[in-house]
């Protein structure tokens, strides 16, 4: 198949976790022998940013560990005749901008030839609905949700013909447990998320600053967007702070740590149950430890206490995380169940196989690939 995606971008994961996916999905519909092109916009709010903060160097990286993915920027004189002409399926990521939305759309629905899928992974369908109903998706055949929760609220106002959860999932072949240094870790506990807009505030100096403070844990954060009293905030609770991180340098700072949290931002957590953020999954697949806090997860993707541990407040997160670091055995216990989960139910290539059942709903069929095209 050749398949064409509109995202914010393949190559910045700048306060963009879309990206995470994004590479896990193409590098394996690329691993199965189908056409990938990926298009992202020249004025790209995610791009522009990781240039500003870390210079070329991030994308000349970015480039060294990711060879086989490429993308192509465009503006307003993106020809889509040219670019769709023999294209099987599109999909186009919620964070665009309605005015190619809805030019897609439109050639859609004057070409007719490609299936054509929106894809919503955020919280605006429900705290900004109006940012979404400004989307013509008149002629899309229908919504990726990544939870059921959002794919309901597709069907019930009738933003979209038809909707299908698509959950997040992990990039296995990056995403894996690495051994520890032979030195020695370099600190107890290492949180990687991004402040963001106030919406996790609380959350964060109680389940996470606080207990690292009273634990006197060797503890390290990585993430952008982090105000002065936040840097604040953690420098007065010993916790060193590292700044952004390639997503693809996770794997190796979770071998160099004890144990991890998960703190959802709070819209999840109250308005959206059934969607726990990919960072739960890849914490998982790498085979480290994990603390979350609440989140409701209806759609059964997980097993609380046994792929991960739950605290409800900042006392039990203190409980927690002693009894793991305390307790390796139990530790190695949770591991293993955790990426035994991930593996069975939640890697990127359960997630193309969803896809293609998806498109198969809509009509676009598979072409089996003979050997010799596949070969270098």
């Amino acid at each position: 198949m050749k398949l064409a995606l509109f995202y914010q971008s393949l190559i910045s994961d700048w306060n963009h976790g879309n990206a995470h996916f994004l590479r896990g999905i193409v590098s394996e519909l690329l691993a199965r022998g189908h056409e990938v092109r990926v298009y992202e916009p020249r004025a790209s709010w995610s791009r522009e940013n990781l240039l500003r903060d870390q210079g070329p160097p991030a994308i000349a990286a970015f480039r060294a560990a990711y060879p086989h993915l490429t993308s192509e920027v465009y503006g307003h004189e993106l020809d889509l005749d040219v670019v769709l002409e023999d294209i099987d399926a599109v999909i186009v990521h919620e964070w665009n901008e309605p005015w190619i939305v809805s030019s897609i759309g439109k050639h859609r629905a004057r070409t007719r030839h490609y299936a054509l899928l929106f894809h919503d992974t955020h919280h605006r369908s429900v705290t900004a609905p109006g940012d979404i109903a400004r989307f013509d998706l008149a002629h899309y055949d229908g919504v990726l949700a990544f939870g059921r929760v959002i794919r309901d609220l597709y069907r019930q106002r009738g933003w979209a013909a038809h909707a299908w959860t698509w959950h997040e999932a992990a990039d296995v072949r990056v995403f894996r447990p690495l051994p520890a240094p032979r030195d020695g870790r370099d600190g107890d506990l290492v949180w990687i998320g991004n402040w963001g807009d106030e919406e996790r505030s609380r959350e964060l100096r109680a389940m996470l600053i606080e207990p690292v403070a009273s634990l006197g844990l060797r503890a390290r954060v990585h993430g952008v967007r982090y105000p002065a009293h936040a840097l604040a905030a953690l420098a007065h609770a010993g916790i060193s702070y590292g700044g952004w991180l390639a997503n693809f340098d996770v794997p190796a700072t979770f071998s160099r740590h004890a144990v991890t949290v998960h703190v959802p931002r709070r819209p999840y957590a109250e308005a959206l149950p059934g969607i726990p953020t990919i960072r739960v999954f890849e914490a998982l697949a790498c085979g480290i430890p994990l603390v979350s806090a609440p989140w409701r997860d209806d759609e059964g993707l997980f097993r609380a206490g046994e792929d991960y541990l739950v605290a409800r407040d900042g006392r039990e997160m203190k409980r927690q995380l002693e009894l793991l670091l305390m307790d390796p055995a139990r530790a190695a216990q949770l591991v293993a169940r955790g990426r035994r989960t991930i593996l069975e139910r939640h890697t990127c290539a359960h997630r193309v196989d969803e896809l293609f059942d998806i498109l198969g709903e809509l009509g676009v069929g598979t072409r089996t690939v003979p050997a010799w095209e596949l070969a270098p």
